[in-house]
Order: C-alpha cells, then structure tokens, then sequence
C-alpha cells in the first residue's frame, strides 16, 4: 500500500469515528505548540490573497546559548553528562506558509533550518535543557520540512468564534461546535497537551519536561516531528482527541517507517474546559500506545548478566519482538489573575521498554507559574518558575545499575560504578523582556539534582540566553 493510500484510510477511520456529534473551541492542530506573542508590524501584512486564494505568512527565529561551570561527578560513564565546564547553542528559523484551498479546507507548510551543538552529544539527562537541541546536530545549518499538513474544518451548528491570523491559522470563522481533522507532518505536540503556560521552548521555559509530560513518549522522527492523521471533537467545554502517527524505523531514528499498521504512536485525550470566577482554566487526561520492534530492559538486564556485558549497550542485542509501550498522563492549569496562571502535569509509563521517540523516564511530575510584568509596568514581559521530578521503573532502574547503557544516559565506568539512583529533579526560572515589537531577550536558571538519576554526580547550574524574534 502506498503512503497516500495509508493516509486516506486512516482519514476515512477517523471521520467515521468522530463525524457523528457536534464540536467547540479553538481549532487546535498546528498552531497550539507556536506560543506566538507578535503584534501587527505597521506597513508588513503577513495574510492576503494569492490566486485568489486566502494565504499567509509568518516567521520566527530563536537563538539559545546555555552554559555550566564544573560539577561533582566520583566517576563519568558512556553516555554521562561532561563534569566539566561546557557550553551549548542552538539557532533555529521557521517560516509558517498557509492558504486556504476551500472555505473549511488549509494547508500548511513549515520549512526550518537548525544549527547548533548541544551538551555531550545530546546525553546524561533525562530532562534536557533546550527544547531546540534535538533538532540541532552540528553547527552547520539543516534545511529540512518540519511540517506540511492539511486542516479539515467540519462545522456544525453552534456559535460562531473568530479564529485570528497568527503561525499556522489564517483569519477564520467557524462554529463552536465542530470537527478539525489534519492529515500530514507535524508534531504530535502540535496537538496533544497543549497549555497557554508550558509549552514552547522559544518564548516560555526551556526543558523538555515543560515542553510536555517527560514520560510521555510520543511518536517522532529525531527533530520531534512524524506523518500521521489527528482528529478532534469540540463540544462546548469538551474536547476529544485521538491521532495515529508513524514511529521511527530504529528508537531516536530520523527515518520513519511507514508501515502504519504494524509500528505506530497511538493517542487519545480528554480536555475539560472551565471557568472559575471568570478566569480560564482545564483539566485533560491523555493516554498513549506505541507499538515497535523494542529492546526489555529485563530481557536486556539478563543479557548483561549472562555475558558480562556491563558498560555496553546490551539493548541492542535484544531488541528483536514487537512490544507495545502505554502510559497515562493528567494536566490541569488555571489563571489565578488576569496576568497569572499556575499549571501542573503527573504522567507515568509502564516502563517495561526502552525509548522509542523522547526521553529516558518512566514517570514524571511538573508544576510551575507564568506571569505577565503588568503590576512592574512592563506588560509584555514575562516570568515563569517550575519544579519538576523525573523517575525512572523498577526494569530501567535494574537495567543501569546492572551496568547497561541506554541511548541517553548510562554512568557505568566499571565495578561498583553504575547509578546509585535517586529521582532526578529540576528547577527553572525565566525572564523575558521586550526589546522592541515582536522581539525579546530572555534570560534561564536551571538547577538539576541527580543527572540522569544519579546521586553520585551533580548538581549542575545551567544558565541560559535567548534571543526570540517572530512576525
């Protein structure tokens, strides 16, 4: 079957499933993950007609410069955080094409270019520090697609909301009860665990695990992106979403493969929005499955034992069956002001396999703030603070301290010297402040405890630099 055939089924699946009903709110899909905050340039319109057809135009650049001093480390493995004093960088630049080829009918396309070096290759953490460094592989610049989608708008009756031009959404009218269906490139993140105060690391905190649920590891290529098919019900305060998108053809790969229905990252989630005292907030529930040719971490702990395999990457002599991979996430957030919310995720997996596509955790908690600068008279400022705390399952604990190597992490340096394991846990902070229109410089703490789950290395201080501009 070919890749259009696989796309147009699983088109027909969805909207069989979800076309039965009525629907609300804003049109999730590609624009949740861009947290824009770009004001009109005079003299620069970014939304008009080409053909006579409605289309738009946005763009973004982000610069990040991170750096630590020298930390504790007794010993440093395969895949261990550097003990010394280290810096990282990442640049990135996005445009956001848009036209409108029927009245409820979008495409998009995204094309990006990345360059950057990130800390030791991109090991020794479990909660990275820049959201921007898994799509970096090297200080010459990648040109690359990081989305191309189409975006199906089936309105039922309900009322009518404005849906205003930014990244990823021309100017549109539609109901508050309606389906959004988009079949192409993106990232699931574009449309799962969206939240207006964790979510993009160019503009708002930085780590994975505020980028979203750290244990939640959802299907991408290596930049974070994949092809698949997403669906979503709006109806009144209720949300329902659910997606299939393709898996790597190895775990962390850059390929895809594109057999749908054999490797897969399924998704659903539940979102409750409310109002309390007249202040947004909501409450969502998601859940994921992946299936893939995986390693056990049990069957690759008594691959170790059995031949004195310790400081190797034992899972790749086991990774031989189809497993599946589940977990389970809750994320609520509210505003507790006009110019203050507060936001909270928990998620646990079952952690039986290796990673395919994110991070090495089994379970994961975050809670944090965001604000506004309006009671300093800086309203276009901003402020946020988290605490997050990452663990690992009992499979991937025995693993390590057996004296395996994982694909990130790994401290084995020889009898005696694996991990002795405590959570690992981490503290950012951020300050943006606007230069002029459309531009910021912002400035990020972050203190990690236990790098890769272990006590015997760390803490590390990191501190950040950003310089974002959009229009």
């Amino acid at each position: 079957m070919t890749r259009k055939l696989y796309l147009t089924l699983l088109l027909s699946i969805i909207c069989t499933l979800l076309g039965a009903s009525a629907f609300a709110q804003k049109a999730g899909s590609g624009s949740d993950q861009i947290a824009t905050f770009a004001a009109p340039i005079d003299g620069v319109s970014t939304e008009g007609t080409l053909f006579d057809l409605p289309v738009n135009l946005h763009g973004q650049t982000t610069y990040i410069n991170q750096r630590y001093n020298n930390f504790n480390a007794s010993y440093s493995g395969q895949n261990s955080l550097a003990a010394f004093n280290s810096m990282s960088y990442t640049w990135s630049g996005t445009l956001f094409f848009g036209a409108r080829l029927a009245p409820n009918t979008d495409v998009y396309f995204n094309p990006e270019v990345v360059s950057g070096v990130p800390f030791s290759g991109l090991v020794g953490l479990g909660g990275f520090t820049n959201g921007e460094a898994t799509k970096a592989s090297g200080a010459q610049a990648k040109f690359y697609s990081a989305r191309a989608f189409v975006r199906q708008t089936i309105n039922q009756e309900g009322d009518k909301v404005l849906l205003e031009n930014e990244a990823n959404q021309i100017t549109q009218t539609v109901s508050s009860n309606r389906v959004v269906v988009t079949a192409g490139q993106f990232s699931t993140l574009d449309i799962f665990d969206d939240s207006r105060y964790a979510k993009d690391p160019r503009v708002q905190f930085m780590n994975w695990g505020n980028m979203t649920y750290l244990a939640y590891d959802y299907a991408a290529d290596a930049r974070g992106y994949s092809w698949g098919l997403a669906g979503e019900w709006y109806l009144d305060h209720w949300v329902l979403r659910a997606s299939r998108m393709l898996a790597p053809k190895s775990p962390n790969g850059r390929d895809l493969n594109w057999q749908i229905f054999n490797t897969y990252g399924d998704q659903v989630e539940i979102e409750r929005q409310h109002n309390i005292a007249d202040l947004p907030g909501k409450v969502s529930v998601l859940a994921y499955r992946n299936k893939m040719i995986l390693a056990r971490f049990q069957d690759a702990t008594n691959y170790i034992n059995a031949n004195n395999a310790q400081g190797t990457q034992a899972i790749n002599n086991v990774r031989t069956n189809y497993q599946y991979k589940t977990g389970v996430g809750l994320h609520g957030e509210q505003a507790i002001t006009n110019d203050l919310g507060v936001y909270g995720r928990a998620f646990t997996s079952d952690g039986h396999t290796e990673t395919m596509s994110f991070t090495e955790a089994d379970n994961s908690i975050s809670v944090g703030l965001g604000m506004n600068g309006t009671s300093w008279s800086r309203p276009s400022d901003s402020i946020g603070i988290s605490m997050m705390q990452n663990g690992l399952s009992s499979y991937r604990k025995n693993y390590l301290q057996s004296g395996g190597v994982s694909y990130f992490i790994g401290d084995y340096a020889g009898p005696g010297k694996t991990i002795t394991y405590r959570p690992e846990r981490i503290a950012e902070l951020y300050y943006n402040a606007t230069l002029v229109k459309n531009v910021l410089a912002g400035l990020n703490f972050q203190h990690i405890s236990n790098p890769a789950y272990n006590a015997a290395r760390g803490p590390v201080n990191i501190v950040s630099f950003r310089i974002h501009a959009e229009f």
